[in-house]
């Protein structure tokens, strides 16, 4: 029965928001998804690496801490990456951005 009445204009810019809202999260998700990839990678090489060549690093660099170090950087890869898309996005959709264009 509620689905049959008329929305308001309010409702309707709610729906909206909430819509836009959840297109700008998803958009972020998978960018930061594909930066921590990217990190994993960027990362896991040249520790590994280092653990086999060098003395101090294999003394040192158990198998905790190597794991510790790969999902730091790939972690903070996804939450930056994630944060900045989702504001950018944010700001390309935003309605005080578009009532500039148009009165310009």
């Amino acid at each position: 029965m509620a689905k049959n009445m008329a929305q308001s204009p309010f409702e309707k810019a709610s729906i909206d928001k909430l819509a836009m809202a959840k297109r700008c999260s998803h958009e972020g998700a998978k960018a930061g998804a594909k930066a921590a990839v990217v990190a994993t990678i960027a990362t896991a090489i040249p520790t590994l690496a280092s653990v086999r060549m060098l003395p101090w690093a294999r003394a040192n660099l158990n198998p905790t801490a190597q794991a510790l170090i790969i999902s730091t950087v790939a972690g903070m890869a996804y939450f930056i990456v994630a944060d900045k898309t989702i504001l950018a996005t944010a700001k390309r959709n935003s309605s005080f951005n578009q009532v500039a264009r148009h009165e310009a």
